[in-house]
This record gives C-alpha cells, sequence and structure tokens, in this order.
C-alpha cells in the first residue's frame, strides 16, 4: 500500500526495522515480557495499552518489539506516530485501510495526543481488535488512559505500567549498581540512554540532575499530563474542584505546590526525627573520633545546637508561594493527589500500630527518588543560605549541608526499601511501617497465612552498630508485635555493609543485595516453594 494513501503518521516495512533499529541490543524492561505476551496470545477481543510518565521506555519497547517479530508478522505491522493535528475519524479511515490491506499489529504511539481519544477509545476494542487485529496504545499522558481504562475500554484493555523503575530493574538497565546512584537520579531512564558506560554522562543527562531539571520533568511528565487529559475527558467536564484553577490557568503551579509541599512535609519529618534528635550527638561524637583526618571534626559540638534546630523548623515553615487568585482547598488536594495515584507516581504505604482496631497512618512514597531527592537537596541548599549558616566557615557549612543530605538519604532509603518490598510482596503478605509509644520498626512483613512476622531496620550506613537494632531487640515491642502480627520469624538489619548473623540473632544483609533478590524471593514464597522464614544467604 502506498504511503501516501495515508492520512496520519504510518510506518511499515523498510521503514519501520530502520525506525526500530537504534534500539537493537538495549536491555529491556521487566514488564517487556507482558507485551510479548498480548501480541503472540490467541485473544482477539482486547487492545494492549502501554502506559507511564515520560522517560520509562514505552516507545522503546514498541521498537523492540518490532525487532522481536518473525519476518511474516513484521510485514504486517503498523507503526502509527500520533500528533496533536490528527483526528479519531482520521485514524479510523487509516485502521480501516490497514485491515483491508492484512496489517494484524498496530502500534500506537503518543495516542492520547488525539483530543477525542480517550471518549472513542472503544473503537480499537469493539471493532478492530475484534476482527482479529493486535492493537497496542501507548502514550505518556497516563491520566488519560487510565480514565480510558475505567470507561471507554472497562474489561477490554490489557493495562501495562512502566512509571514504576525499582532499584533492580534500574541497575540492570543503566549499569548503575549504587544505591546512592539510584536516590539521586531514579525514576527515568535518561540516564544512560546515550552511554551506557560513562558515569558523567548518566548524570549530566539525568531527568532529576538538578532542580531546574526537575521542575521542568515536573511540569511537562505530571502537569501537562493531568491538564492535558482532564480537558479532552468528557470534553473537559470532570474537572471537578479543579475547574476554576484550570479557568484560571493555575492548575499547573498548583500541582507544582502540592508535589513540592509534600517533599517539603518530607524534609521536615527527616530534620523533626534523626536530625534533631539523636542522630545529631551520635553525629557529632562519630564525626570527633573519625579515623580520617580529612573528614574529623567537631563542628557539631561547637555550633548552638538548639538555634540551629530552631532557625531551620521557622525557615521550613515559611514557603512562599506565587501569588494566586485562586485559593488551593482542601478538595483541590484530594483530587489532585487523587490523580497523582492514578499515574503512579505517589503510593500509600500506611504506618500501622501495635493497637487493634486503629487505623494506619497515611504514608505517602513517591515512585520516582530522583525527583524527591532533587527537590529535598535544593531545599537543603536555600535553608544553607541563612544568615546562621554564613557565619560559619565553608567548611562547617559543608558539614552541616553534608549531614542533613546524609539524612535525607537515609530516610529515602527506608522508603525506597518500603515501597520496592511492598510491590514485590505476595497477597498473603502485609508490608508496613510499626510505630509505638516511643520509637518504630522500620518496616514489617507479615505472612497472613503463616501467622508470623519479620522485622526489619534500613540504615543508610555500612557500619554495625549496637544502636542500630536496639529496637529489633526490645522486649517490649517484640512482645507488643507479636500480640498482633504472629510470632517474629526474623531480625534483620538492611544497610550497606557486608552480610553478617550475630550472635543475639540480628541477620545483618546488604540493601542493594536485598533489593536485588527480594522480588525473586517474594515469587518463589507465594509459590510456595521455601518457607517464611528465608534470610540472607551467608
Amino acid at each position: 500500500m502506498e504511503q501516501q494513501l495515508f492520512e496520519t503518521n504510518v510506518v511499515t516495512g523498510a521503514d519501520l526495522l530502520a525506525l526500530s533499529e537504534n534500539v537493537r541490543g538495549w536491555e529491556k524492561r521487566d514488564c517487556y515480557q507482558q507485551l510479548g505476551a498480548y501480541l503472540h496470545s490467541s485473544q482477539n477481543d482486547r487492545v494492549c495499552l502501554l502506559f507511564g510518565l515520560r522517560r520509562t521506555g514505552k516507545t522503546t519497547m514498541l521498537r523492540q518489539a518490532v525487532l522481536d517479530m518473525a519476518p511474516e508478522d513484521a510485514v504486517k505491522t503498523a507503526y502509527i506516530k500520533a500528533t496533536v493535528l490528527d483526528t479519531m475519524a482520521a485514524l479510523n479511515r487509516d485502521m480501516k485501510r490497514l485491515r483491508a490491506a492484512g496489517f494484524r499489529y498496530v502500534l500506537l504511539d503518543e495516542v492520547t495526543l488525539i483530543p477525542e481519544f480517550i471518549d472513542s477509545a472503544a473503537l480499537f476494542s469493539d471493532i478492530y481488535a475484534a476482527q482479529g487485529m493486535k492493537i497496542v496504545l501507548s502514550g505518556t499522558d497516563s491520566l488519560g488512559f487510565w480514565f480510558a481504562l475505567h470507561q471507554e475500554l472497562y474489561d477490554r484493555a490489557k493495562a501495562i505500567h512502566t512509571t514504576f523503575i525499582p532499584y533492580r530493574e534500574h541497575s540492570r538497565l543503566l549499569g548503575i549498581d549504587s544505591i546512592d546512584d539510584y536516590i539521586r537520579y531514579g525514576g527515568t531512564l535518561r540516564a544512560g540512554e546515550l552511554n551506557f558506560d560513562d558515569a558523567e554522562v548518566n548524570a549530566e543527562d539525568a531527568s532529576f540532575r538538578d532542580d531546574e531539571s526537575t521542575r521542568r520533568y515536573i511540569d511537562t511528565a505530571i502537569c501537562k499530563n493531568i491538564q492535558h487529559s482532564l480537558a479532552c475527558y468528557e470534553d473537559g467536564g470532570h474537572f471537578r474542584h479543579l475547574r476554576t484553577l484550570y479557568e484560571a490557568g493555575e492548575l499547573t503551579g498548583a500541582i507544582n505546590r502540592i508535589i513540592e509541599d509534600m517533599n517539603h512535609a518530607f524534609l521536615v519529618s527527616v530534620l523533626t526525627g534523626d536530625f534533631i534528635s539523636h542522630d545529631l550527638r551520635l553525629t557529632a561524637r562519630n564525626l570527633r573520633k573519625e579515623r580520617d583526618a580529612e573528614k574529623r571534626t567537631d563542628i557539631l559540638d561547637e555550633i548552638d545546637t538548639p538555634a540551629v534546630t530552631r532557625r531551620l523548623m521557622a525557615l521550613l515553615d515559611i514557603h512562599n508561594h506565587p501569588e494566586q487568585t485562586v485559593k488551593v482547598t482542601n478538595a483541590h488536594i484530594s483530587e489532585i493527589k487523587e490523580y497523582l495515584l492514578a499515574l503512579d507516581l505517589i503510593v500509600n504505604v500506611p504506618i500501622e500500630t501495635v493497637e487493634p482496631g486503629t487505623e494506619p497512618v497515611e504514608h505517602i512514597l513517591f515512585t520516582q527518588p530522583g525527583m524527591r531527592y532533587c527537590q529535598a537537596q535544593a531545599l537543603v541548599h536555600v535553608l544553607m543560605k541563612d544568615e546562621l549558616f554564613l557565619t560559619l566557615s565553608e567548611k562547617e557549612q559543608k558539614t552541616v549541608t553534608d549531614r542533613i543530605l546524609e539524612e535525607v538519604r537515609g530516610r529515602m532509603l527506608e522508603d525506597i526499601v518500603l515501597l520496592e518490598t511492598m510491590k514485590a510482596a505476595g497477597k498473603r503478605q502485609r508490608v508496613f511501617k510499626l510505630q509505638f509509644a516511643d520509637g518504630e520498626f522500620d518496616m514489617v512483613v507479615y505472612d497472613r497465612e503463616q501467622d508470623c512476622c519479620k522485622i526489619y531496620e534500613v540504615k543508610h550506613s555500612g557500619q554495625q552498630v549496637s544502636a542500630q537494632y536496639r529496637h529489633l531487640l526490645d522486649e517490649e515491642k517484640c512482645r507488643l508485635t507479636e500480640h498482633r502480627f504472629g510470632q517474629i520469624a526474623e531480625r534483620t538489619v538492611l544497610y550497606r555493609g557486608e552480610n553478617m548473623q550475630l550472635d543475639n540473632g540480628v541477620k545483618y544483609w546488604n540493601v542493594e543485595e536485598y533489593l536485588q533478590t527480594w522480588s525473586e524471593e517474594m515469587t518463589l514464597i507465594t509459590e510456595k516453594k521455601i518457607g517464611p522464614d528465608l534470610g540472607p544467604v551467608m
């Protein structure tokens, strides 16, 4: 069929193979197998939705699918790159032409750019998929797919989500094995697209390398995603409370503010927790006796800790927002958080208590750690420009700044472990943080079938210190835990050092190794191939 007969940007044959050639040899996303399973299944009444935020591998997966096809299937495959100028009417006519010409596979990229897509998506499943065509719909407006999946394509689509990229997959795809690099840059696959072996190129090309790049990503990948999908869905009839913000041109700013405020609250929790309490004194002691003379300092003994604390908190409570004509209400916040959840950007991993019947406390985690860290880092640098800190020497300022950022990385490591464990856990496991009247377990994994649990502390440290596991051996905390969640089968500290088991029964497990192996072990446990008392391989 001649190319000029198509009204949209249809690529087939040798041109499609040439377009796909630039990803040959690239590693594949873990979810790629779901795409292959759809394309080669015998089911004919469903479409496949491939969606996620920008830079998470969607278009690459489509091109990899073309390269992996048998020659007889590749010649029956068409790739269509949709634009904002396309219409569903024109696309429908091209689909008819492709069907008449014997094409069986259609890969529709950026389909959410077409304004009528959400309200017309059933066309693909009810007409063309039902006639035997395999149709993959891909795009960056994840919320648009979420609306379509719950309306037009309800029960007629296979959904593949790409937004969440766990440490294990990030490490495999980009060859980055450092958990700190994942904390700094994790969340997208932008780093590494140009040069898999050059760490400097990876860092410079990362989506979250600095505050400016992070804000730009939030604006383009998240705010415009939500705004465009709401404008297209039901002809803009689903804005709900957000319509006033949209009409005032302030919806993007409001979404940005809410994301910033969640990260702002995260940093407050870090500073009011570990940094301001015992760990500041612990750090002062550790820095005082540091073996490395270059790092040894008594600055934290000399600074006025209460004054520093008060000043930090005062600054953190001052959050200068841009002038707005529409006040952001709790209803706005609730709806925006609902859409951030739909985008797979945030996940609620609740905090439990030992009291039966109590409601869990909301605990919001970001699935893109690089975005959270970069925003927290920017706020820390603003704090460090305070007049109190400017009176310190450059070395002293750096010591305090590094300490705060170390605390941020430590708390983020806790969140990463909690999130990835929850994502990988089977239906029989519950994963949560457990709080007591004083102190907490960073993570508990409760096995419903076995009625037993594992308790964990997570430390951004390569050293073993008895204070790290004091809660794990606290008799009262353990008694309260076992009363509600069954026998404690394992006590583990996840940290950055070597695997080791102490005489008191506490296990130390390298956190990078844990994140690399956890999902595999959960699969085995779920399939009952191993018991619930599995620990690290020593």
